[in-house]
């Protein structure tokens, strides 16, 4: 039954994914208004919000946009950050609003960024962990119990994005609507394409619950041995 809900899972995320990549591609061909490109969206957001310490910076890859509150950078991929369409309006004020989150202390946003630390020593060790603990569960269960706390803090940190990310769409949102950046006609197409990105942190953070389900119940299993 696990295999099945594993698949399932699989299945969506692959689903979602391209339903994502699809809206973004569809989305990319609608321009904004003025030549206005993703890099000066996110440098009006952040001028209007008063915010005077964030750099916005073009990297590669694409969909790899991302804010780093540790040396205050939103980071656009270069589609995003040269492109002129709602697609790169709606990307670049979302990553704008994690700098808001971080500048107005945004609660979820701290939790997050305290749980980093621990989320990266986790990611580096879980796996071989739990593989140990999983192979020794009858002699020695207590390595698998590790791995499954380690794997618990990955999951903990999944769930605590997703209020992080529907907070940075919303206000996203809210501020291209009353910046005038989209219109009656374009604000859907900008509140789809965030909603579609958002449905990838549901999906991953369910997946991971699942997957942390899995490994306790071989940890009961092992002990009723």
């Amino acid at each position: 039954m696990i295999y099945i809900i594993f698949i399932a899972f699989a299945l969506i995320s692959f689903a979602v994914q391209k339903s994502l990549q699809h809206r973004f591609e569809k989305y990319s061909k609608v321009p904004l208004p003025y030549g206005l490109t993703g890099k000066d969206i996110a440098l009006r957001m952040l001028h209007e919000n008063g915010i005077t310490d964030v750099t916005v910076t073009q990297i590669d890859g694409t969909l790899t946009d991302h804010y780093n509150p540790t040396n205050h950078t939103i980071n656009l991929s270069r589609g995003v950050y040269d492109g002129n369409s709602i697609a790169a309006a709606a990307v670049a004020a979302h990553e704008t609003g994690h700098a808001l989150q971080h500048a107005q202390a945004y609660a979820p946003l701290r939790m997050r960024s305290a749980l980093v630390p621990a989320v990266s020593f986790a990611s580096n060790w879980m796996q071989w962990i739990l593989l140990i603990g999983i192979l020794t569960v009858q002699s020695f269960p207590q390595i698998l119990l590790i791995g499954i706390i380690l794997f618990g803090l990955t999951t903990l940190f999944s769930f605590v994005t997703l209020p992080v990310e529907i907070n940075a769409s919303k206000r996203a949102l809210a501020w291209l609507n009353n910046a005038g950046i989209t219109t009656t006609e374009t604000q859907p197409m900008a509140q789809d394409a965030l909603r579609w990105a958002a449905y990838t942190y549901v999906v991953a953070a369910l997946s991971s619950l699942a997957t942390l389900v899995y490994y306790i119940l071989i940890f009961l299993g092992g002990r009723r041995d």
